[in-house]
């Protein structure tokens, strides 16, 4: 059956993905969150040749922690986006220090080989009051 040209209801749920967060109900204690996103894909902005990577984010909450199925959906809105590698992970790490305000947060973007070349990209941050 030939599908007709209708936008499908995942790709308007992706389009319109916004990150969402909740309150850290833990806040006797710091303690280390962990995700990984192994599916993650984006577009080359020179070439439009996909990218595929895993994305690792690792924080510490301080009054809010993100929200998993925003998370999920927030991460595939990049799979039609032409940016650069490291770009890719500068931007996701600014986007969750707006939305969290984590004591520290670390963004690791593993890049599959491409042209012989294997990319990853770190980028931190921690908050100038927890130095």
């Amino acid at each position: 059956m030939v599908q007709e040209n209708k936008e499908l209801y995942g790709a308007r749920i992706i389009e319109e993905a916004q990150l969402e967060r909740f309150e850290n109900r833990t806040k006797v204690r710091r303690y280390q969150v962990e995700f990984s996103c192994p599916e993650f894909t984006c577009l080359c902005p020179r070439s439009g040749f996909p990218d595929f990577a895993t994305i690792n984010i690792k924080y510490v909450p301080d009054q809010w922690c993100v929200e998993l199925k925003s998370l999920k959906l927030y991460i595939n809105k990049y799979r039609n986006m032409n940016v650069f590698h490291e770009d890719v992970v500068n931007i996701i790490l600014e986007d969750l220090v707006k939305l969290l305000d984590p004591h520290e947060i670390e963004v690791v973007g593993d890049f599959n080989v491409r042209g012989n070349i294997k990319t990853i990209i770190r980028a931190d941050h921690r908050k100038s009051n927890d130095r």
